[in-house]
């Protein structure tokens, strides 16, 4: 659309609704408009591209913008403040869970919990499999995906050099399955934390619309990994070749990592009871934020031993990557940009449902597959809430949102952290390298009918009446 069209549409809007404090928005002129949104892009090639810290990019967008914006009058300083104010719950969630992860991780719990597992396979090729998929997915929806991944990259890396397995295979599935199960509940991605603290979705809403695509989505991978890598495992094994590694298993040691088994049970008790606390937090009055911090101070307490160790392990530069990020999108916000893109979306969809579904859903996914599904969340996030109203209800929005935000990683090598972590593990530790196109082959199929399925699920339980409606939508 020309300039000129866009300040005519404009001129029929004097005010946006600002998603950030309630206030109203005068639109910017179009110039003001396209200039921010061009530095915003720019900021997510820096966040893309390989050579370019993303927390760098980041941050530099957010300087450049803040200042923009103070030359140009847009706000006046303070108003950064209340952009940040809005999401200084994601940061207590980030925080509280990386110490409590940390803290219990230096037990040998997951360790523990990881060989009784690799001792129940017996190690064989097609109970590993499916094993290692549905493991993923638990401690993915429990320990959130970047911890999970750290941890079963090294647990399959040693049972593939143990057992004389393509580490290729398993460790691509497990990355691939992470991404299943980062839908499954609020805290177990990051797009969860910020989208469904947006909304305003209870933890429990997870549990009933998002579980069980996540199970779905889950199916989808296993059959898709299954039959690509149908020749690189042996998944048919004589009965010599099982007893063989059946004997190789019992050398391993779950205990090997475990210094105290008392503080083994505590920090069992202590994690079990904080994801008991994400569950009922509602009930409780309190937010997310708070049941982390309580389960990590628990975990300092009870548990662990270097505290300022644990309190380092923070991840910090994820934390200055989301502030950056979150000044951009507000800045761009108080432009009238993203109000006036979800105006072009409603035209375009003439508020149909089965327009907008597919619409928010390729979009969402196919971006998180080329930048990151963090800032696509961020940027997607206010124009959702543009959208919605008007007759256009919010809920299967937002679910959609959150599927295919997780599900689009699966699309590239870059597109999640579990894929980076997997293929970045493959080089270092094994020497293997995944390229391009072989991902998009695996990868690349595999999101196309997981993102098609939440689509037509999520059209499905809204038309059934399924999805709860939100408070205050």
């Amino acid at each position: 659309m020309s300039a000129l069209c866009l300040h005519s549409f404009l001129g029929s809007l004097p005010l946006l609704a600002s998603s950030v404090d309630g206030a109203s928005i005068t639109p910017s002129s179009p110039w003001i408009m396209l200039l921010f949104a061009a530095i915003m892009l720019a900021t997510y090639v820096g966040v893309a591209i390989e050579p370019m810290h993303k927390t760098v990019a980041a941050l530099c967008g957010a300087v450049v913008l803040i200042g923009l914006s103070l030359a140009l009058g847009l706000f006046e300083y303070e108003k950064i403040y209340d952009i940040l104010e809005e999401d200084l719950n994601i940061f207590g969630v980030i925080i509280g869970t990386g110490i409590l992860v940390d803290v219990i991780g230096k037990s040998g719990l997951f360790h523990f919990l990881s060989m009784w597992i690799v001792r129940f396979t017996g190690g064989r090729a097609s109970t590993l499999f499916l094993t290692l998929c549905g493991v993923t997915f638990l401690f993915v929806a429990v320990l959130t995906i970047v911890p999970a991944m750290l941890i079963l990259s090294s647990l399959v890396l040693v049972i593939c050099r143990s057992l004389n397995y393509k580490p290729v295979p398993l460790l691509l599935s497990v990355a691939i399955c992470a991404n299943s199960g980062a839908i499954a509940t609020f805290a177990s991605g990051l797009p969860n934390i910020m989208i469904g603290t947006a909304a305003g979705i209870p933890y429990s809403q997870f549990i009933q619309i998002s579980l069980p695509y996540a199970l779905i989505s889950l199916i989808i991978a296993v059959v898709g990994l299954r039959i690509f890598f149908r020749k690189d495992l042996p998944w048919k094994q004589t009965t010599e070749e099982q007893a063989l590694l059946r004997e190789q298993i019992e050398t391993f040691d779950p205990w090997a990592m475990v210094e105290n088994r008392k503080v083994l049970l505590r920090s069992a008790i202590i994690l079990l009871a904080t994801v008991l606390g994400f569950v009922f937090a509602q009930q409780l009055g309190v937010g997310m934020d708070f049941i982390a911090m309580v389960g990590a101070t628990a975990a300092l307490l009870f548990a662990g031993k270097g505290v300022e160790d644990a309190i380092q392990k923070v991840n910090w530069t994820v934390i200055m990557f989301f502030m950056g990020l979150f000044i951009i999108i507000g800045c761009v916000k108080q432009t009238g940009a993203l109000a006036w893109v979800a105006q072009q979306v409603i035209a375009l969809s003439d508020n149909e449902m089965s327009l907008l579904l597919p619409l928010l859903g390729v979009f969402s996914a196919v971006a998180s597959s080329i930048v990151d599904n963090i800032p696509v969340a961020a940027t997607l996030i206010p124009i959702v809430r543009d959208i919605s109203g008007n007759g256009v209800p919010a809920e299967p929005l937002w679910w959609t949102l959150i599927i295919c935000c997780n599900l689009g990683g699966n699309g590239t090598p870059i597109g999640s952290i579990s894929c980076v972590i997997a293929i970045y593990a493959l080089k270092r530790e094994a020497g293997e390298t995944v390229g391009w196109g072989m991902f998009l082959k695996l990868g690349g199929m595999i999101m196309l009918f997981q993102v098609i399925g939440a689509i037509l699920y999520v059209g499905f339980v809204h038309y059934e009446g399924w999805i709860p409606a939100l408070t205050g939508h």
